[in-house]
């Protein structure tokens, strides 16, 4: 639903979550709160709202009404709004970019839960990853808070790979920048690789940051892919023939949703729910 939409309907006099971003109309999120809210009997309902970039004051004075509760954000504007907040979470102060809006004695809070649902679905790796390199393709809203999740786990250096590397001159001493034409070099020596770019989402499903010549820099590489439609990705399958460790960006979904939803709510989701409804959406 486009912002100026839901403003004038009915919906917005009542209490609501939203997410908020550019575009949001094949977002599953609004079926996995909802799932929440209902199983918790809450009452309020999540909608997905397209935010135009001269909507945002808008948005920002939407934050204070009643009938708001909170907030995820998405693309483009993780970034946008973290200078909005009134005050900031430990990790989403550090990441430098939020995902999650939440209202608490009267102040808009912003926080990032990202870190949190990238991190638990590799937990079983922890024992493999301190000292190690990373391989991160993308240097979108997701990557701040994949970096430090890398962090936290012991890794030791971060390369990322752009298509404009000249752009990021200012990088913290653990992180390298390269092309998409040298990655290959930095991929043999990695642990994790990670493809933190749209490349292999619906509908271009047959993309992938890795070109058919580099897939053997995949065996025994964890291979993490944060996009989630299809859940299986061209990268994953990529990983997989090349005998590497494939990690699918659904978790992360589910888990950073997770966290959201317990800052809103003191609730836990209902995790087992959730999952057989997004099995549905996303069969295997």
């Amino acid at each position: 639903m486009e912002f100026a939409e839901f403003l004038k309907s009915q919906t917005s006099q009542k209490p609501h979550y939203l997410l908020i971003g550019s575009p949001v109309t094949h977002s599953v999120s609004p079926l996995m709160h909802n799932t929440a809210l209902e199983h918790h009997g809450l009452k309020a309902e999540y909608h997905a709202v397209s935010v135009k970039n001269s909507e945002i004051s808008t948005l920002i004075a939407h934050f204070n009404r009643l009938e708001f509760l909170g907030a995820n954000v998405t693309i483009p504007y993780k970034e946008t709004l973290f200078d909005a907040m009134d005050t900031l979470g430990m990790e989403a102060a550090q990441i430098e970019a939020i995902n999650t809006i939440v209202k608490r004695d009267g102040k808009i809070i912003g926080e990032n839960t990202d870190e949190y649902g990238f991190r638990v679905p590799i937990e079983e790796f922890e024992d493999v990853l301190p000292g190690e390199r990373a391989v991160i393709f993308g240097t979108g809203g997701a990557t701040k808070a994949i970096c430090y999740a890398l962090r936290e786990m012991g890794i030791e250096e971060i390369v990322m790979v752009s298509r404009r590397p000249g752009n990021y001159d200012a990088q913290p001493s653990d992180i390298v920048m390269c092309n998409y034409d040298n990655w290959a070099a930095y991929g043999e020596e990695a642990t994790i690789i990670i493809n933190a770019t749209p490349l292999g989402m619906v509908p271009n499903t047959d993309a992938s940051p890795v070109p058919p010549e580099d897939t053997g820099i995949l065996e025994g590489k964890i291979c993490y892919d944060i996009v989630y439609n299809p859940r299986e990705t061209t990268f994953l399958k990529q990983a997989k023939e090349a005998g590497g460790e494939p990690v699918g960006g659904l978790d992360m979904l589910i888990y950073q949703g997770a966290k959201s939803f317990k800052l809103w709510t003191g609730q836990e989701f209902p995790l087992g729910k959730i999952k057989m409804k997004l099995d549905d959406v996303f069969p295997n």
